[in-house]
């Protein structure tokens, strides 16, 4: 994007406010703001509130992309303070190929398409309604379930603390900054990423070595990248997410596998050294 610059993070994968300052202080140009409002590898929800009072100050856009937290946190575009937030509805459970702009500042976004008087002259052609009526669906579901994952962060929390009783070395990355409830990046040193996802795949556990969007993609993180995390320990992280109906059986489950694929990891480890 021209004339774009990335806001750096500080190791929490959290914006560095005082960089995007900073940053903003610099620029004579009229500015937008674009930030997570919360991460889809690590799960770290961003300090919007001190994001947008920045924004504010030196008369910045603010937009916020709220794709990955919705249905997980409570989202009121007010109580988020951006100007403008983005929605996704496959990521609720509604058909993909729909999204909602939430403009609440004094913004007026120039069309892309030009026309469609039906719409305010926003944006040309017919409108999907059935999946905009599929999305209507799953917000409304969704803004129900808010409360269930409640629940679900326990059963994370649950999980990140018997995995670090059983193996010490590992890491759990953002694990100090507030975090989706349904999110976790856990590194075991020394084993591949990639190597996790196929042993777990094996015993009926499926994880992934960081978001969906990037399958494919050779290469470390750029999230992690960004953390400063080594790059040892980036190549060596999984995400593991949960679900609505995630229960204490699939958690045993999971620590089950998990646990014999570490120690699977670490025997033949130790037999290397030993040999």
């Amino acid at each position: 994007v021209p004339a774009a610059e990335v806001i750096p993070v500080g190791p929490d994968g959290m914006v560095a406010l005082d960089a995007l300052d900073r940053m903003l202080d610099a620029d004579v140009r009229p500015a937008l703001v674009s930030v997570m409002h919360a991460n889809n590898e690590t799960g770290v929800i961003q300090p919007l509130a001190e994001i947008a009072a920045i924004a504010r100050r030196h008369g910045a856009v603010f937009h916020c992309d709220a794709v990955q937290a919705a249905g997980k946190v409570s989202l009121e575009a007010g109580a988020i303070g951006a100007d403008l937030v983005t929605l996704s509805a496959h990521k609720i459970g509604g058909p993909p190929g729909v999204g909602a702009l939430v403009v609440t500042g004094g913004v007026d976004p120039a069309p892309l398409l030009r026309g469609g008087g039906q719409e305010h002259r926003r944006r040309a052609g017919t409108e999907n309604l059935p999946g905009i009526a599929g999305f209507a669906a799953a917000a409304a579901a969704a803004a129900a379930e808010v409360a269930v994952y409640k629940r679900v962060a326990g059963l994370r929390d649950r999980l990140e603390a018997e995995i670090a009783a059983i193996a010490p070395d590992t890491v759990v990355l953002g694990a100090a900054a507030n975090r989706l409830p349904n999110t976790s990046a856990i590194a075991m040193p020394g084993v591949a990423a990639e190597t996790q996802v196929v042993a777990l795949d094996l015993d009926g556990v499926m994880v992934s070595a960081g978001a969906a969007c990037s399958s494919g993609k050779v290469g470390p993180s750029h999230v992690l990248a960004a953390m400063r995390v080594d790059s040892a320990i980036a190549a060596s992280t999984i995400r593991v997410s949960l679900g609505w109906s995630s229960s204490e059986a699939e958690i045993d489950h999971f620590l089950r596998a998990w646990t014999a694929l570490y120690l699977r990891c670490r025997g033949l480890a130790e037999g290397a050294r030993a040999a």
